[in-house]
């Protein structure tokens, strides 16, 4: 695995911070905000300077039950060769439910939801996991998520299902510290037990972050300073194994970039504590005279040994039911499923809510500028009854439209915006470059020439 050095996550809102931060020897983004065709002329420079760019994967959901999309995973491989990426990165989670193998709606979670550590699901996932593989020009580490809730009936350890995960796939593995940390607080996992149990030699890099802590519940913001407890982690992690890269995660309520630098000088001092520090990357020696795309390629993976199974239809449709069960109580109101805390479900669906809101005023701003104070409320009240099904922006559209069928504006401006907003994009192109549009357009040119 390629020695990545100390990084941190690149996002446009800090962007030229990043391209003048010093130490920076790579940086993380998230694939499906990147364009192959329309790559950020940050990163181009970033790549130019030979800073090392991984794609970050959030939607393909790799433990779910359904087999990986075909299409997410060509989009994924086509960003990675963009980018001239050493690997690509996911998350060990499950985003959807629904569908065929339910006969039910296809439901959205819009965030990263914890797989059941039981031998169906790791079943699904070694499988799922090798689909990925397979499809993927370089190798794929995967990444253990934080959780606000627990699976009745779980089988192994967070360690040890990570551990058969990587023996039975080679999958490489992308430890979150700062994920440890919330599962310790949301649900008494020890970190160190996770940790004595990891490959270490299958660990691609290592994730650190901040949150915050409201009610006994962790929360996993990625907006808040790195705590004492997480970089407490990264250093007992160092001291069992030299990470090949460590990555700071920032996507919210971003600092000054002087405050940045010092999470990174905290990062780098909780690994010096135990003489450890992310291995320097290594760059082309002098008389290296390969081309550039031959140097960054990544040592071949050892394939490893045949599972001694696939995971069958019955075994995908018992895990597609039980997490179908789950988001449909956490998104659509429908009753909690038997072992689940209620009062914690409660907590995650109403999280669920806000960070869609929240997204959904990042996708489609226009919304918050016609709605104003009431756009949040609004938004809330709609989402209760009405679970997502096809990613944000389509969310967008559909509260517009229930907002202008309700009759719930009373400002007769805004909800004359609000309906032209809608009509532009609600159809298959956007209203302005329709064909009726365009001949309505010049016949009134033509009227105005008389």
């Amino acid at each position: 695995m390629k020695r990545l050095g100390t990084g941190i996550g690149w996002r446009p809102e800090i962007a030229d911070a990043v391209e003048h931060m010093p130490g920076i020897d790579w940086v993380e983004v998230v694939a499906e905000n990147t364009c192959p065709g329309h790559l950020p002329q940050s990163l181009l420079r970033l790549r130019e300077r030979g800073v090392t760019v991984v794609p970050h994967g959030v939607s393909l959901g790799l433990g779910g039950a359904d087999r990986p999309d075909a299409e997410r995973l060509t989009a994924l491989a086509e960003r990675a060769e963009a980018l001239g990426s050493p690997l690509v990165t996911e998350h060990i989670a499950f985003v959807r439910a629904g569908g065929p193998l339910t006969a039910s709606p296809r439901l959205e979670a819009g965030h990263l939801l914890p797989v059941p550590r039981t031998r169906d699901a790791l079943d699904v996932l070694c499988e799922n996991v090798r689909i990925a593989q397979d499809a993927l020009p370089v190798p794929l580490a995967v990444e253990n998520i934080a959780a606000l809730i627990s699976w009745p009936g779980e089988e192994l350890t967070e360690g040890q299902f990570l551990y058969e995960l990587a023996d039975r796939t080679g999958v490489h593995l992308l430890i979150d510290v700062a994920n440890l940390h919330t599962n310790h607080v949301n649900r008494g996992e020890d970190p160190a037990e996770a940790l004595a149990d990891l490959p270490l030699e299958a660990i691609a890099y290592v994730h650190v972050a901040g949150g915050f802590e409201r009610d006994g519940v962790w929360h996993d913001s990625h907006a808040h300073p790195v705590p004492r407890p997480v970089l407490d982690i990264l250093t007992d992690l160092a001291s069992r194994v030299s990470p090949p890269g460590v990555l700071l995660e920032r996507d919210e309520n971003f600092p000054e970039p002087a405050e940045l630098e010092g999470e990174l000088g905290a990062i780098r001092e909780a690994l010096e504590k135990v003489g450890a520090r992310p291995a320097a990357p290594s760059g082309p020696r002098a008389d290296d005279t390969r081309p550039a795309d031959a140097r960054t390629t990544p040592t071949p993976t050892p394939t490893p040994a045949p599972a001694p199974d696939s995971a069958d239809d019955l075994v995908r449709q018992r895990l597609a039911l039980a997490q179908t069960a789950l988001l449909s109580a956490l998104v659509a109101g429908t009753p909690v499923p038997e072992g689940f805390d209620r009062v914690r479900l409660g907590v995650q669906a109403r999280a669920l809510g806000g960070k869609r809101a929240d997204v959904v005023a990042k996708v489609a701003p226009d919304l918050l500028a016609i709605l104003g104070p009431a756009y949040r409320p609004a938004f809330l009240a709609y989402a209760h009854g009405h679970p997502m099904t096809d990613g944000y922006r389509r969310d967008a559209l559909d509260f517009a439209e229930q907002v202008l069928l309700a009759g719930q504006l009373e400002n007769p401006t805004a909800r004359r915006h609000l309906r032209e907003w809608w009509l532009e994009r609600s159809g298959p192109a956007p209203r302005s470059q329709r064909p009726a549009a365009r001949l309505a357009r010049a016949t009134r040119r033509v009227l105005l020439r008389r």
